[in-house]
């Protein structure tokens, strides 16, 4: 993994732990322990390997490893998509009303393979049917 030509002050194992740490616990980034680099320096990180799509690489590796573990291929021939409606209050502009759960907000959908791995997820406002939203899926896949 090469982020940058210029002298790493912090080993990228330290950075990686830190990204782990935020998932796990759902600290904000200035709550970061003192064990770890600044959050500046983390968030710096971050932001380059999202942009990179390297989180996205790495969960397909992953799931492909496990998947082979099991006796499967390494690519999923199947995909199940679900999705669940979530009170949301924070952002106006993705609200909607979702008349059959009778909730406000946003609608996360997700697709999995026949073993539960993530495959693709998408957020989007209440209203959106899933119908609509396979659609938007399909072409992220």
């Amino acid at each position: 993994l090469q982020l940058d030509d210029r002298k790493r002050k912090h080993n990228l194992r330290i950075i990686w732990n830190s990204i782990l740490y935020l998932v796990k616990t759902g600290c904000q980034w200035r709550m970061l322990p003192q064990d770890f680099p600044k959050w500046q320096r983390v968030y710096y990180y971050y932001k380059k390997c999202a942009a990179m799509g390297q989180f996205e690489l790495l969960l397909e590796h992953l799931r492909g490893k496990v998947r082979v573990k099991l006796g499967q291929k390494s690519g999923p021939s199947l995909g199940i998509m679900d999705s669940q409606s979530i009170r949301w209050g924070n952002n106006r502009s993705l609200k909607g009303f979702d008349g059959n759960k009778k909730i406000k907000g946003i609608k996360r959908h997700v697709v999995v393979d026949k073993n539960g791995f993530l495959i693709a997820i998408m957020v989007t406002m209440a209203n959106i049917h899933d119908s609509k939203a396979v659609i938007l899926l399909m072409r992220g896949l």
